[in-house]
């Protein structure tokens, strides 16, 4: 006889995980994106429950952690996914409650899509912002961006994990330090000597994502974008903070169209570390 799926307990997730996260994201018609599952297994925490059926995972939930192991300083949590047999049976609640529990009192952060919204507020979430996905062909601009930008190379990353510390507000060298090898092109911004920016782009089933995207103004942040599109056929796929007005409406302008909206939310009596100002676009909003 199975064990109910109440008693089912929740596990930490390894990499011979990676085919069943993918088929759980099928199953809720996500793409299976098994390069961004990879990652996740390998730089975040992915907590899972077993369906009692042994047909795979019943719910999966990802908590990406930054700062000091001991002491984490910020974590975001993502990847929220219950299989459709599975739905309105309290998993998804019960992972998160899980996730809550082992975090402590670490300050949490997520993207909620409108969906999962009522469950986040119901836990204890407050909404302090909202980013934009958009998607579409980059068109050339008849004004090109005056910041000129390269590819990255093996000894930019100590200057890039600074300027990433600096503007995230907690250390994330442990997947900063992966971009070379999950992104296809990491691009940096210099003036003189010094960074003042950075992107990467990565490859999704539909379209090339452009995250994470650091930037001094929302010139270097043209830049960046504008390089990292140029000479791929693909679609491009980012999620910009609508705080960045005017990077929005240049995108727009430009070919890319809004897709989904979708709201920053905390889990903490505290402001958030880094400067906004400068975080234009997440990784992948599991990651923050």
């Amino acid at each position: 006889m199975s064990t109910p799926l109440s008693a089912q307990p929740i596990r930490r997730l390894t990499m011979s995980d990676l085919t069943s996260c993918a088929d759980l994201a099928e199953d809720r018609s996500w793409p299976r994106e098994e390069r961004k599952w990879s990652l996740l297994l390998s730089a975040s925490t992915t907590y899972g429950i077993d369906d009692p059926a042994g047909t795979g995972l019943a719910g999966v939930c990802v908590v990406t952690s930054y700062g000091p192991t001991d002491r984490p300083e910020l974590a975001s949590i993502g990847m929220l996914l219950v299989a459709g047999r599975h739905a309105r049976q309290g998993l998804g609640r019960r992972l998160m409650n899980h996730a809550l529990h082992e975090a402590g009192s670490t300050p949490l952060t997520l993207y909620a899509t409108p969906f999962g919204r009522p469950l986040y507020e119901k836990l204890g979430f407050t909404d302090i912002g909202e980013a934009e996905t958009l998607l579409g062909h980059l068109r050339s601009s008849e004004h090109p961006p005056r910041i000129t930008t390269r590819p990255a190379s093996a000894s930019d990353l100590p200057a890039l994990v600074r300027l990433d510390t600096e503007v995230f507000g907690a250390d994330r060298t442990h997947l900063i330090a992966r971009l070379p090898a999950f992104a296809d092109r990491l691009r940096v911004a210099e003036e003189g000597s010094t960074l003042i920016g950075y992107a990467a782009a990565w490859p999704s089933a539909s379209a090339d994502v452009i995250g994470p995207l650091i930037a001094r103004d929302t010139e270097t942040a043209k830049a960046l974008i504008s390089t990292l599109a140029t000479g791929s056929d693909r679609p491009v796929r980012t999620v910009i903070d609508l705080r960045h007005e005017e990077l929005l409406n240049w995108l727009k302008e430009h070919g890319l169209n809004p897709v989904t909206l979708t709201t920053l939310m905390t889990y903490s009596d505290r402001e958030l570390p880094g400067d906004r100002s400068r975080r234009f676009a997440p990784l992948n909003m599991a990651t923050g």
